[in-house]
């Protein structure tokens, strides 16, 4: 009988799963699926850690009364915190695989437009002009077979690299300096930084620079949310014991990611100031390219200014690929700073 039992619950549960699988096909894939119930879990933490808070504290509520902007701007802050976290994890990080389809559709319409050119001046479109910048180095390549992608990419490595040395095993594409695959996505990343389980996507050129402002915002929220459970035990500590341990627990659990946050915000603040990632800065030594390079070298480092400037207003295309710097322009970076040099904002 328990058998019976058994098995008819198990159809019973297996065509409920079916039925729910064939109405919302992201959560048949069991990856995808983690990625939803943790970020369920995040919008209910933040959801639950304001709301004990204006459940029991009345001074927050009647402060609310008398000066609404107060708890305006938190809400604020609130809505903004979320709406940047699914604003990031929703953004593309800049695959090597959208960046090579966008090259070669460039340089097949660049094609495509100079033999329009060759053609009587009565076929001829003048309204059309179209310029592409390889970044050519002057290297000749013999092998015609090579894509436009290809030919961009090498010459950004030094002279004499090979083609299999930086042609990625997984995608089959010839990864740029700063690319990497990830075994999570299962996808190569410009820039690659790392991948963010929380987020649910990796994080690279594409969206850097939102998830550091994410933080920023999280950090603000979290260390707002603390001062005013901070705020309300200091003036209702006797009141009622449990409620008092329910306030601890939460602000002891808010305090720890508040550490972990603020610790996030200055690491991933001193990578956008010398223009690194996560993976070169923990992998130096096992990465290709740069375990030539000195240690206390930053090669990818245009100065504090040009730096910011690139992270913050210059990452709005997904070809924005930095070539490797050559021999003397590491020399250069490599001597310490002097007066004079801070005078003329070399640093900058």
């Amino acid at each position: 009988m328990g058998a019976i039992c058994g098995g008819f619950l198990r159809d019973t549960w297996d065509r409920a799963t079916d039925r729910c699988f064939r109405f919302f096909p992201c959560l048949s894939d069991p990856a995808r699926r983690s990625t939803l119930c943790l970020k369920v879990a995040l919008v209910t933490l933040h959801l639950i850690f304001p709301g004990v808070l204006f459940a029991f504290d009345k001074d927050l509520i009647d402060r609310t009364r008398e000066d609404p902007w107060y708890t305006a701007i938190y809400l604020l802050l609130f809505i903004a915190t979320l709406a940047q976290y699914f604003l990031t994890s929703g953004t593309s990080p800049g695959y090597v695989l959208d960046a090579q389809k966008a090259v070669d559709e460039r340089d097949a319409l660049v094609r495509r437009t100079s033999l329009d050119s060759k053609q009587p001046a009565s076929s001829k479109n003048g309204s059309v002009v179209i310029t592409v910048d390889q970044n050519q180095s002057g290297r000749n390549y013999q092998r015609s077979n090579l894509t436009a992608w290809t030919k961009l990419v090498m010459d950004m490595y030094p002279p004499g690299s090979s083609i299999r040395t930086w042609t990625c095993s997984y995608c089959n594409v010839v990864q740029p300096p700063r690319a990497k695959h990830c075994q999570d996505c299962d996808k190569c990343v410009l820039q690659f930084d790392h991948h963010c389980v929380w987020l649910g996507t990796c994080i690279g050129q594409g969206n850097h620079c939102r998830f550091w402002w994410y933080i920023l915002e999280e950090t603000t929220l979290a260390l707002w949310t603390s001062i005013l459970y901070i705020v309300y035990l200091k003036s209702n500590i006797s009141k009622a014991w449990w409620v008092d341990v329910i306030m601890i627990l939460l602000l002891g659990t808010l305090s720890i990611s508040l550490i972990f946050l603020l610790l996030l915000l200055l690491f991933h603040s001193y990578l956008v100031v010398t223009n690194q990632t996560t993976y070169e800065l923990v992998r130096r030594r096992r990465v290709p390219y740069l375990r030539a390079v000195p240690h206390r070298v930053y090669p990818f480092s245009k100065g504090l200014c040009r730096n910011l400037y690139l992270f913050c207003c210059a990452r709005n295309s997904i070809l924005q690929i930095e070539p490797m710097p050559s021999a003397q322009e590491l020399e250069e970076k490599s001597k310490p700073y002097t007066c004079l040099d801070i005078l003329s904002c070399r640093c900058c």
